[in-house]
């Protein structure tokens, strides 16, 4: 089950008390105080790993709560600390601390093994023997331990890839990354098949190699959030090429121009809310256009007229079918070529931060 929503409440550990104890031993006179300190409650931490693809272990379990500290005993000695707990999140995670429903931005986890600390534990409280002086010396005064910081936290789970492919639903997406990685999604011949986002890795001559993201189907009005449109668009936000899939076969019922301009007003349209972290905007990234389901092709003029519209404006068509392999090996290609200009003109997504 894919999740990219998951909302927390951390709880560091509590920091323990301190100890009000006086030194006791035959033949010592004057012992004086010797309360230990206590420990310092457990931290809480959150580490990108790539061993998880979702957040759906944090739906069923939205509460965590990081061990306390122990108290301080006689002797000066003190308490031990709390146990750290680090709780394991996708890399592409964002985290976000919410506070009397306004969110500030905590860290942007991209890299593999990246880590922030959202929850601090309480410090131990001192013992008695940190009050003795020359007018008190036997002080039964001792601290309790600091409480340990509580945070209600928002994970949001944006897919980290170079390439990603847009269209509307059921035009051959699942099918094209299914031919050109290993990645299996559903695929069937009814619109919505795919429900989440699949990742696949593209493998290319001389060890080069790109990640592939399919996200489902988009349709009119997905920048306002029409059909999951607005979940669905966020996950390419951190891609550096989009590669815009329409169908030309009459199978659709629709034009293949008009679909093309659709969902590029739904790119050009989607406001990506926090543009400093992601790179560019959706309509800014650089694209290409696929018709796809030429192997089914029964009447010619729509591939031209589409062919034709986007030769306009300055726009490659790529016409392939993923069925048959017709046309994969020069998209490919393209593709690589448009994810390493990309890289190399700066148009990638930013490393990860911690605020």
């Amino acid at each position: 089950m894919f999740v990219d929503h998951a909302d927390l409440l951390v709880a560091a550990g509590d920091g323990g008390n301190g100890c009000s104890s006086f030194r006791r031993e035959k033949f010592v006179p004057h012992g004086g105080p010797d309360g230990g300190d206590g420990g310092r409650g457990g931290s809480i931490f959150l580490r990108a790993t790539t061993h998880h693809n979702t957040l759906v272990s944090y739906q069923h379990q939205p509460q965590f709560r990081a061990q306390r500290g122990a108290h301080g005993e006689g002797s000066n000695r003190t308490g031990r600390s709390g146990k750290n707990l680090v709780l394991e999140v996708p890399v592409g995670t964002i985290v976000h601390e919410v506070i009397e429903q306004k969110v500030a931005l905590l860290a942007d986890l991209t890299e593999t093994r990246q880590e922030i600390e959202v929850a601090k534990g309480g410090r131990g409280g001192r013992g008695n023997q940190h009050f003795s002086s020359s007018r008190n010396q036997a002080p039964l005064q001792s601290e309790p331990g600091h409480p340990g910081e509580v945070r209600n936290l928002r994970l949001t789970l944006k897919l980290l890839a170079d390439v990603g492919l847009v269209g509307f639903p059921n035009v051959g997406k699942s099918t094209l990354i299914a031919r050109m990685s290993a990645a299996r999604p559903k695929v069937a011949n009814y619109p919505f098949t795919t429900l989440t986002p699949h990742l696949g890795v593209v493998e290319l001559s001389d060890h080069r190699s790109f990640v592939l993201a399919d996200v489902p189907g988009l349709i009119k009005g997905a920048h306002q959030g029409i059909g999951l449109g607005h979940k669905f668009l966020s996950h390419l936000e951190r891609t550096k090429v989009l590669v815009h899939i329409v169908d030309v076969s009459s199978g659709s019922g629709r034009n293949p121009v008009e679909d093309y301009e659709v969902i590029r007003k739904e790119l050009t349209e989607y406001q990506v809310p926090s543009i400093e972290s992601t790179g560019l905007a959706l309509a800014d990234k650089p694209q290409l256009v696929v018709a796809s389901k030429v192997d089914v092709l029964d009447e010619p003029k729509r591939l031209e007229d589409l062919k034709n519209h986007l030769r306009a404006l300055g726009i490659q068509v790529f016409s392939i079918s993923s069925i048959t392999g017709q046309g994969l090996k020069p998209l490919v290609e393209a593709m690589w070529n448009a994810v390493e200009s990309s890289s190399r003109s700066g148009v990638t997504p930013s490393k990860g931060t911690a605020v």
